[in-house]
């Protein structure tokens, strides 16, 4: 009976947590602030006091978790409206390199030394610093780039080429199922979707893995491998 009852306890503090981080909104764990850091920590924690609350209420601690996810979402709003807010909960860009220049006051506003500010730099490429032209420090705690002009990759626009901008690839057959409503979207029907599918040698869709279309019409078409071929060629 205890074990069933930590189970369920389990499933609903699970399901409270998803319903109220939806409700705050999706983040990368890159794109947290301090705050939402904070907040994330202790519903979590909250969540596991309620899962394994075998003699004490669920009730205050669905309470507490309510109330920290109606509190990040208030300060989410704030800070949208409120730049003096965003910066106390985001921070500030810093400027860390510039023109051969290291900026130590800034670096150690960031927590940073040198030697970490160069993993970060060869992490994203670049292994000399003399390639970059502006280093800053997001409020995220990533480093952006900007790199020497003479040393930048070449664009099309170097040389007066002009390619067409592509759209997005739309998935059109997704794990053997087609998806109507995104043929819906280009224009197509089951007919002209089996017709490329012809062309390239499939007869049923349930044994595409994944076909997308291109902005151009183009379809990609991704075949089901059997579960015995595994490919594994990093035994």
């Amino acid at each position: 009976m205890i074990v069933l009852k930590i189970i369920w306890l389990s499933v609903f503090s699970l399901t409270a947590l998803f319903i109220i981080t939806k409700l705050i909104g999706n983040k990368q764990i890159s794109q947290l602030s301090v705050f939402d850091y904070i907040i994330g920590i202790t519903m979590g924690n909250i969540a596991a006091e309620m899962a394994t609350s075998i003699t004490d209420s669920w009730v205050e601690p669905l309470v507490a978790m309510m109330v920290y996810g109606f509190a990040a979402f208030i300060i989410s709003i704030i800070s949208i409206k409120s730049l003096k807010a965003r910066k106390l909960l985001w921070g500030r860009p810093l400027i860390i390199y510039q023109s051969g220049k290291l900026y130590e006051k800034n670096l150690f506003k960031a927590k940073l030394d040198i030697t970490e500010f160069q993993m970060m730099c060869r992490n994203n490429g670049y292994h000399n610093l003399a390639d970059i032209g502006t280093a800053t420090l997001e409020p995220n705690g990533q480093l952006s780039f900007i790199p020497v002009a003479a040393r930048r990759p070449v664009t099309p626009e170097d040389l007066n080429l002009f390619p067409k901008q592509e759209g997005i690839v739309v998935n059109i057959i997704l794990d053997g199922k087609i998806l109507e409503t995104n043929l819906k979207y280009l224009s197509k029907n089951k007919i002209w979707l089996q017709e490329q599918l012809n062309s390239q040698g499939f007869t049923d869709e349930k044994n595409v893995s994944l076909a997308t279309c291109d902005s151009s019409g183009d379809v990609s078409v991704y075949v089901k491998m059997p579960k015995s071929e595994t490919k594994d060629l990093y035994e």
